[in-house]
């Protein structure tokens, strides 16, 4: 089974590789693709309190911080299981055309650790949440498509990243919630 998988990420990896959009398209993907490395979350807070003011930012605060510290857990865990290689170290004519973060491709942090904070936003604060969702698995995809990911770790990352949104807000609700939502209703 992980042959097949391997064979299969090694032909969609080689398939966008050779298949690139424009010098300008790259460029504006490269940057779109940094936003994952945790930069939007600040335009997101900043949206968050003009729109719903203090309190609710700081219930969704509490709520996101369990999901990113379970999220975190997994993903190190499984990263450094696998260990698994990137495309470019597998394939010996790919380069790294965005730098990667950390030495192991799977699974994919950027879909995995944004997916659990987005999904978090989501049931908090639907409007922000909403655009929330589409950028994790964007920005996982595009880590395909510039060589520093296979497909399976996007997908990984996607199931992973709803598991840890599951485990942080399990956690919130029975760990956190009693003592975080009276001093928040106080303010």
């Amino acid at each position: 089974m992980m042959q097949k998988i391997s064979q299969w990420d090694e032909r969609v990896s080689r398939y966008l590789y050779t298949h690139r959009l424009s010098e300008k398209a790259d460029k504006w993907l490269r940057r779109y693709t940094r936003l994952g490395d945790g930069y939007v979350w600040a335009l997101i807070i900043l949206l968050i309190l003009w729109q719903e003011g203090w309190k609710p930012l700081l219930l969704v605060l509490t709520q996101v911080l369990p999901s990113l510290v379970a999220s975190l857990a997994l993903y190190w865990l499984v990263k450094l299981s696998t260990k698994r290689h990137r495309p470019f170290e597998a394939i010996p004519e790919f380069q790294a055309l965005v730098p990667p973060l950390d030495k192991y491709s799977f699974p994919s942090g950027h879909t995995m650790n944004n997916l659990a904070i987005a999904t978090t936003v989501l049931i908090s604060v639907p409007a922000a949440g909403a655009v929330m969702m589409a950028l994790p698995l964007t920005w996982g995809f595009l880590r395909v498509y510039f060589g520093v990911h296979w497909l399976s770790d996007v997908i990984g990352g996607f199931f992973l990243g709803i598991l840890s949104f599951i485990l942080g807000h399990l956690l919130w609700t029975f760990a956190m919630a009693p003592w975080a939502l009276p001093l928040i209703l106080e303010l």
